[in-house]
């Protein structure tokens, strides 16, 4: 019978291979669904929608790749060490140790990342990319300008290190967040009720589409990804019915201008344009 340890000993030497079909699965799974359950019945070419989509998944990768020596060495200092949040707390049963270090990376690296792209306008001319999205699919998920992707990254080995994860805890937490990304975008209908239920302990999907409405304050709340308790504890969580979502942003309306690759790699150096009823970003 496998017990925590031995997902632990998978997930610190888990191939390349095995992180990729993550990824494809994952998309290729919800893409499928999408088909046999969608939410919203968009009239578009999926394909088209999808391309400058995977082409940022793909840039998301490079530089994940490229960058994560970073995260291996961090996260190997922190374990010799001894360093970090979850390595300082009295000794706990492995179950909790690894619970505990997913629910805090979940902090820094989703939602501390999140909230600050939202809060300081530069980030938030980057951040745009991802909420420009007209048509929200399972393939918008890993919608992250390059520059982006280099934040996130940055926000996650800030984590690594303040949390004190283990290598093997940090491949456990990106995988789910991998999971949890395409699954919060993906045009799928569930119930309200399971929704609901689901939002109470994980970021459901109707829950996550609220932070897509294309007004605020919506566009500022739901900022999660794994995990709904830090939403819900720091004030930042909001309802809105599905039905009355209407995705994109308002001060970004040009559907064709944000459809289009070339576009969406100027769009970080754009003219600011303060969204409707925002509170001042910081400069």
């Amino acid at each position: 019978m496998t017990d925590i340890s031995d997902i632990l000993n998978y997930f610190e030497t888990i191939p390349s291979l095995h992180r990729s079909l993550i990824l494809v699965g994952g998309i290729t799974f919800f893409w499928l669904l999408e088909g046999i359950l969608p939410l919203f019945n968009f009239n578009y070419k999926k394909w088209k929608h999808a391309f400058p989509n995977l082409f940022f998944t793909a840039t998301t990768i490079i530089i994940n790749f490229s960058l994560a020596f970073l995260l291996l060495n961090t996260a190997d200092w922190v374990h010799v060490n001894n360093f970090g949040i979850i390595n300082w707390l009295p000794e706990m049963p492995l179950w909790l140790y690894v619970l505990l270090g997913i629910l805090l990376l979940d902090f820094f690296g989703a939602y501390l990342a999140h909230f600050t792209e939202h809060k300081i306008k530069p980030l938030w001319m980057i951040h745009l990319v991802h909420h420009s999205d007209h048509k929200v699919d399972t393939t918008t998920a890993n919608r992250h300008h390059p520059l982006e992707s280099v934040i996130r990254f940055t926000f996650t080995l800030l984590g690594v290190l303040v949390v004190g994860t283990p290598i093997a805890i940090v491949m456990i937490y990106q995988s789910m967040s991998l999971i949890f990304t395409q699954f919060t975008h993906a045009n799928i209908k569930i119930s309200k009720s399971l929704d609901k239920i689901l939002s109470y302990v994980i970021v459901s999907p109707d829950m996550h589409k609220v932070h897509h409405h294309n007004l605020l304050p919506y566009t500022d709340a739901n900022y999660g990804n794994i995990f709904s308790i830090w939403d819900r504890l720091l004030g930042t969580y909001m309802h809105l019915d599905r039905d009355k979502i209407v995705y994109g942003v308002d001060t970004f309306p040009d559907e064709a201008i944000n459809s289009s690759l070339k576009e969406l790699l100027k769009q970080p150096f754009q003219k600011y344009k303060k969204p409707t009823n925002s509170p001042d970003l910081v400069e």
